[in-house]
C-alpha cells in the first residue's frame, strides 16, 4: 500500500504551529515572523511536503513563473528568427544572465520561461502571455536601443524589469553597469602599460552600452593627450572582432594597444594580431570587456573589464519579485561598478 503524501496538517504538527500559519508560509504571505517561517520550512523538509502548485496559484493568484524575454527591434521575418536565436545562444553573456536569474528564483520556487521578442508579432505574444497571468512579470534583455517592448510593457502596466537602462525614458526598473567607467579603466590600463598608439574595436553603435564604453575610452585618452583614437565597429561576435582588428591594423599598422568592447571581439582581435605575426601582449596589448568564460579560454588569457552579470541578473529578479509582491511600487535603478581584471593579454 502506497504511503499517503504529507499534508499541511502533517507539517503543522511537526512545526508545532497552526495549519493557517503553514499555509501563509507556503503561499509566500509576508506577515509571518521570520523565525516561525524557518521552523515551518524545516518541518516541510522533514515531512517531505510538496505544495499543490495549482491549488497554490488559486490562493495567491500568481503563476509562480516569470518571462525571461530576449528582445530585439524592428520586425524580423520568419527566416531571420532562427538567426536571432542562434546569435543569442552563441554569446556567453546570455548564459550568465540565465544563471543569475535562476539562482535567485529557484530557492523561491519560481521558474523562468524563455521568450523571444524579435518581431512585432512576438512582442504581442509576450504582452498577451503576461496579461493572461501565465507569468507574473517579465525580465527583459534588449539587444537594440530602438526596442519598443519596454514602452509597451510600461503602457500596459505590467510588472517588468530591464537589463540595461532604456535608451528612451520609461517608468520601469532597471539594472545597469557604469559602462563609461569601464572604458576609462581600459584606457588607463593601456596607458599604464606604455601604449602610445591605442585603438578600439567598439560594439554596435546603435547599442547604448557600446556608445558609453567608447565614450569612456575616448574621453580618458583625450585627457592624456590622445585627441584621435582609431575605431573599428564590431558586432559583439568573434568574427566581427577579427575583421575589425584586421581593419585597424591595415589603417594603423603601428597600433600597440586595443580595447575591444566585449571578450568575444577581444578574442578575435588576438587572433587577427597573431595571424600577422604580432605577439600579444609584447607587440600589441588587448583588453576585453565582460570577464566571460572566453576570457580564460582565450590564448593568451584576456585582461578584461569585469561586468558582474550574474549579480546584476539576480538583482533584476529581486526587483521584479518586489514589484510582483507589492513591496516596491515605484521604478528603481541599480547601477553596478566595473572592475579591471588583469591577465596575460595586456
Amino acid at each position: 500500500m502506497s504511503r499517503q503524501a504529507p499534508t499541511l496538517e502533517d507539517v503543522a504538527r511537526e512545526a508545532g504551529v497552526s495549519r493557517a500559519t503553514v499555509s501563509r508560509v507556503v503561499n509566500g504571505i509576508r506577515n509571518v515572523d521570520p523565525e516561525i517561517q524557518e521552523v515551518v520550512r524545516r518541518a516541510i523538509e522533514r515531512t517531505g511536503y510538496a505544495p499543490n502548485r495549482a491549488a497554490r496559484s488559486l490562493v495567491t493568484r500568481r503563476a509562480e513563473t516569470v518571462a525571461l524575454v530576449v528582445s530585439g527591434a524592428g520586425d524580423i521575418t520568419e527566416a531571420g528568427q532562427d538567426t536571432f536565436a542562434t546569435r543569442v545562444f552563441a554569446d556567453p553573456f546570455f548564459g550568465r544572465v540565465v544563471g543569475g536569474i535562476v539562482g535567485f528564483l529557484r530557492p523561491r520556487s519560481m521558474h523562468p520561461v524563455l521568450m523571444f521578442a524579435e518581431s512585432a508579432q512576438a512582442r504581442e505574444e509576450v504582452l498577451t502571455y503576461l496579461r493572461q497571468g501565465r507569468a507574473d512579470g517579465a525580465l527583459v534583455v534588449s539587444t537594440h536601443s530602438d526596442d519598443p517592448l519596454p514602452a509597451l510593457l510600461a503602457d500596459a502596466r505590467l510588472p517588468a524589469v530591464l537589463f540595461a537602462r532604456p535608451s528612451r525614458p520609461v517608468p520601469l526598473s532597471y539594472v545597469d553597469l557604469a559602462h563609461r567607467d569601464g572604458g576609462r579603466l581600459a584606457a588607463e590600463h593601456l596607458l599604464a602599460r606604455g601604449c602610445r598608439r591605442p585603438a578600439t574595436v567598439c560594439g554596435p553603435l546603435d547599442v547604448a552600452a557600446s556608445q558609453e564604453r567608447l565614450a569612456g575610452f575616448r574621453d580618458t585618452l583625450a585627457r592624456h593627450g590622445h585627441p584621435h583614437v582609431p575605431v573599428a565597429e564590431g558586432a559583439f561576435t568573434l568574427d566581427s572582432g577579427l575583421a575589425a582588428m584586421s581593419d585597424l591594423l591595415d589603417r594603423r599598422p603601428g597600433t600597440d594597444g586595443v580595447f575591444a568592447a566585449n571578450d568575444l571581439m577581444a578574442q578575435g582581435a588576438c587572433q587577427a594580431a597573431q595571424e600577422r605575426g604580432l605577439r600579444v601582449p609584447e607587440d600589441i596589448a588587448v583588453v576585453g570587456f565582460d570577464d566571460s568564460s572566453v576570457a580564460v579560454t582565450c590564448h593568451p588569457r584576456l585582461t578584461t573589464i569585469r561586468q558582474p552579470v550574474e549579480e546584476m541578473a539576480a538583482e533584476m529578479a529581486r526587483l521584479l519579485d518586489e514589484h510582483i509582491h507589492g513591496v516596491r511600487t515605484e521604478p528603481a535603478s541599480v547601477v553596478f561598478d566595473p572592475e579591471l581584471v588583469v591577465r596575460e593579454s595586456a
